[in-house]
């Protein structure tokens, strides 16, 4: 059975899924001052933290179009898994099922499975990846859409970041009852349950935060052998490589991956953030 993986662009993946025919990225949209900014090929992470560094406004994203999204679905293949992120952070994923609604109704029956990620950046991306894993094995789509809504159950999202600003400004931190100041260096260590932000701790400085960070995914997800890893940064290599290492002499993970943030993730993550999804 030939199939296809959609996602919308705050999904994180390594590069070589960016040029694979059988996974479609459908552009989100930054606006910030007068610029609007699409998160697509184009997107250039250097200018974006320069523009954000001197604007007096916070940036702003807008969710792709139905119609975008149909266009995704026109693809001459027999399955479609489309990995949005979550539908509370984003109307991406409102946008995937009327897309859908919309694509039934003008050309017929098609399989199309629309899963909200409840994640965001490598949480969004480490369930594309099982999408991707699952249709190989040429299952059934009904078995595929199973074992895809059972894994994004279980997978986990955790970041750490110098500034949540944007989350924020964004209103995206209504399930965090308190935050301690940043001018005291008490960096929180976030995460999320059923697709909204909470915070799972905290630790003096950077670095602790980070270690932190490992420890709780660790505990959480311990069963590291048959375990996918992706660290993701925002300008910011070096952390990820600590990060990375921590990982390694903790545990053993089926696969380690670093990858850059693009224009949605650098938004979330801003200057410096690191996002894990296992």
């Amino acid at each position: 059975m030939s199939f296809k993986i959609v996602v919308d662009s705050c999904c994180e993946v390594p590069d070589e899924y960016r040029e694979d025919p059988r996974f479609e990225f459908v552009p989100l949209t930054i606006e910030i001052g007068e610029f609007d900014i699409v998160d697509d090929k184009s997107f250039d992470q250097k200018s974006f933290l320069k523009l954000v560094a001197e604007s007096p406004t916070g940036p702003k994203s807008s969710c792709p179009s139905p119609e975008r999204y149909i266009e995704a679905y026109s693809a001459d293949v027999d399955d479609i898994y489309v990995i949005t992120l979550s539908s509370k952070l984003s109307g991406s994923h409102n946008s995937a099922v009327l897309g859908k609604q919309m694509y039934l109704e003008k050309y017929g029956e098609k399989n199309i499975h629309v899963c909200d990620s409840e994640a965001a950046v490598c949480g969004e991306g480490v369930v594309a990846l099982k999408a991707l894993e699952l249709a190989e094995q040429g299952l059934p789509f009904a078995e595929v859409v199973e074992k895809l809504e059972a894994y994004r159950d279980v997978k986990n999202t955790y970041f750490v970041l110098d500034n949540l600003e944007t989350l924020r400004k964004a209103g995206r931190l209504k399930g965090v009852k308190s935050l301690v100041a940043s001018t005291l260096s008490i960096k929180p260590v976030m995460s999320a349950l059923k697709g909204e932000i909470i915070q799972k701790g905290q630790a003096i400085g950077i670095k602790k935060a980070l270690a932190k960070m490992v420890d709780i995914a660790i505990a959480e997800r311990p069963d590291t052998d048959a375990t996918r890893l992706l660290i993701a940064h925002c300008n910011n290599l070096e952390r990820a490589l600590m990060v990375k290492q921590m990982f390694e002499e903790k545990a053993n993970y089926k696969e380690i991956t670093i990858v850059v943030t693009k224009g949605i993730s650098s938004m979330y993550a801003n200057d410096g953030g690191i996002v894990l999804g296992v």
